[in-house]
């Protein structure tokens, strides 16, 4: 068995909010609870019983109290959480409204702004009525195009606190990014800046917003926050109105009292084979699950500052912000987190105090090539926890975290998604960290590891599944009235159990290694980009006849590469690649990019006519393609092998 990275003290597993609940579990519903692995045992066996004990320890607040925990138990999906309970998700982040710290803005450029508990509800306050004034209401959406300010928050309490649903992407979209996701759900009020700041450029978003808005007619109002100008001209814009001209003057705010499952969310898949969907999240289920995850994995307490390095279009946005939840400050920033300087993020962390800081497995590996070491710069006596997802976190990183930054601290993996707005796996104060794990599965997870027929597997790598409800499941996908999208997205191999798409093993120590996704969904940076809005941008250029694109592991990290079939006398050279990039770039993001574009005569595909990306990931890798014979051309294969681009 090998040696932990950390072991916790004693003093810190006493002070742990998680042993507060195993205590309280133990002494007033189930004795034989002892360790937090019994604990683990409990909460999946006994899901009626586990769930509201979660309620209760974090206090969530509700106007009517459920008349039963779940129903339909046996179902997945089906499964009904909290039945006949009211209560509103803003409400719950806003129970706190007193002078302490709630947000704190920090900008690449060193703007720094706060805002107290009791001004955040006043400006959420004025946001609320000026929405209810521009007509939203129940079940209506509201829609973000905004850089992470505090403003994104305001706005998307203000929506949830009518009933509305919030919805937002990062502005580093194109206008078919954007029109792919909110073309979908028909906001009726569009929030955004006038641009952002990134690695010290600025980056107008007006001009997308127009292009947006000439193919989104339900937009009956813009709202624009000044960002990179103090007056920006908005004349341009259609039904566009400035931030501190459309907040009213509203100081109390009645917040609407909704079943548990109502909408609260709506998140976006990656659109791997097509448009992407439309995963629609409840606010019980939301909250619930967050403030497990929070309160009791993460150790978030009311004296803490909480940091996420995120965008507003990644869930781990939505799950930084339920903070407010507990009391806690949480920290925003906007911009590159390697401008001005490599070590910015640690110099936001010595100056606001951070106890949690939230990164990506990506950053720490590139803060290591950076030589960023920030034990040796900062005093970070208040950080004691680093939580990383979007990729694996490989041992090397954990041995840089330890050795540059703090040799004291909670080193937590977690892993989850957009699909369940939270982890599946994830950290424990009071447990020891391995290198290359996760350390240990999310209370109330049923999760394991499946063969290909269903059987589970114990040190060996499969799929990781979840074989009983959770209330953190999306409660419908958008425009999915019978349910065919959602039963393709996670229940077809494996009938009536989550299939997450996540090649996992569990350890000798109960926790989980992750090696990444299962199937052809591109990762690079630890970031999930769907394929079909790659070839969406790519096949508009005349000279490309067809495409293909895969994800190559690639120094610790998965590298986009795109192969094109050209159209009978075309040339990839410089001049088309450059034309290719700067097509995808202003349509996408920057990290649709591809880092190859390679010319091939022939794309694979099924016999039913589909691509296959999955077969070409294999063959780059020198991994058999297990069955050809269900492709039309197996022999374009070939044209995959023993590429020599791909060898540098």
């Amino acid at each position: 068995m090998s040696e932990p990275l950390w072991t916790p003290s004693p003093a810190r597993i006493r002070e742990a909010n998680i042993t507060r609940f195993l205590e309280h579990i133990r002494a007033e519903v189930a004795p034989d609870v002892t360790s937090q692995q019994a604990l683990y045992r409990w909460s999946i066996e006994h899901p009626e019983k586990f769930w509201p004990q979660v309620w209760a320890f974090c206090g969530i607040k509700a106007s009517k109290h459920w008349d039963k925990v779940l129903e339909h138990r046996e179902r997945m999906p089906g499964a009904q959480w909290f039945t006949g309970s009211r209560l509103n998700f803003a409400e719950n982040l806003l129970r706190h409204r007193d002078d302490r710290v709630a947000l704190v803005f920090r900008g690449e450029k060193g703007e720094r702004a706060a805002l107290t508990y009791k001004e955040l509800y006043v400006q959420v306050a004025g946001c609320a009525d000026a929405l209810r004034k521009s007509g939203v209401k129940t079940g209506d959406r509201v829609a973000g195009f905004m850089p992470n300010r505090h403003e994104t928050v305001i706005a998307m309490l203000a929506a949830t606190s009518l009933g509305a649903v919030w919805s937002s992407c990062s502005p580093d979209f194109g206008i078919n990014g954007v029109l792919d996701r909110f073309g979908q759900i028909e906001p009726k009020v569009l929030i955004t800046t006038d641009g952002y700041h990134y690695a010290g450029k600025v980056i107008d978003s007006l001009e997308r917003i127009r292009g947006v808005l000439e193919k989104l007619p339900s937009v009956s109002q813009v709202v624009v926050v000044p960002y990179v100008s103090a007056t920006p001209d908005i004349s341009a814009v259609p039904k566009a109105v400035l931030w501190k001209d459309y907040l009213t003057d509203a100081k109390e705010m009645q917040f609407e009292q909704l079943p548990f499952d109502h909408p609260v969310y709506i998140m976006y898949s990656s659109g791997t084979t097509g448009v992407p969907k439309c995963i629609v999240h409840g606010a019980g289920g939301t909250l619930i699950q967050h403030l497990k995850e929070l309160a009791l994995h993460t150790d978030l307490k009311r004296e803490d500052v909480i940091f996420y390095f995120t965008t507003c279009g990644w869930m781990m946005w939505n799950w930084l912000v339920s903070s407010l939840a507990v009391g806690a400050t949480v920290l925003l920033y906007d911009g590159s987190a390697f401008h001005p300087s490599h070590d910015i993020l640690w110099k936001i962390a010595e100056e606001e105090g951070i106890s949690i800081f939230g990164t990506s497995a990506k950053y720490l590996a590139a803060a290591e090539k950076f030589g960023v070491k920030p034990k040796s710069k900062y005093q970070l006596a208040r950080l004691r926890t680093i939580t990383s997802t979007g990729s694996p976190l490989l041992p090397e990183n954990a041995e840089y975290v330890y050795r540059e930054i703090s040799s004291g601290l909670c080193l937590s993996s977690i892993s989850g998604g957009t699909d369940i707005i939270s982890c599946f796996a994830l950290g424990n104060p009071t447990l020891p960290v391995y290198a290359g794990e996760l350390q240990c599965r999310g209370l109330g997870m049923a999760v394991e590891i499946w063969d290909e027929d269903g059987k589970p597997l114990r040190g060996q790598p499969g799929e990781l599944v979840c074989t009983k409800p959770f209330p953190s499941m999306p409660v419908f996908f958008w425009n999915d009235a019978s349910a065919k999208k959602y039963h393709e997205a996670y229940f077809e191999q494996y009938p009536n159990v989550w299939r997450h798409g996540d090649w996992a093993a569990l350890t000798e120590h109960g926790g989980l290694i992750i090696y990444g996704r299962s199937d052809a969904t591109l990762n690079p940076g630890g970031v999930r980009i769907g394929t079909a809005e790659i070839y969406r941008q790519v096949e508009k250029l005349p000279e490309i006849v067809e495409s293909l694109v895969v994800g190559q592991d690639w120094e610790d990290d998965v590298r986009v590469i795109l192969f094109v079939r050209l159209r009978e006398g075309t040339a990839l050279d410089d001049a088309l690649r450059d034309r290719i990039r700067k097509t995808i770039r202003s349509e996408t993001t920057p990290r649709h990019v591809p880092a190859k574009i390679i010319a091939v005569p022939d794309i694979p595909r099924t016999i039913s006519g589909k691509i296959t990306e999955l077969a070409v990931r294999n063959v780059i890798h020198g991994r058999p393609v297990k069955n050809t014979d269900a492709l039309a051309n197996p022999q374009a294969l070939e044209h995959y092998r023993d590429l020599p681009e791909l060898k540098s």
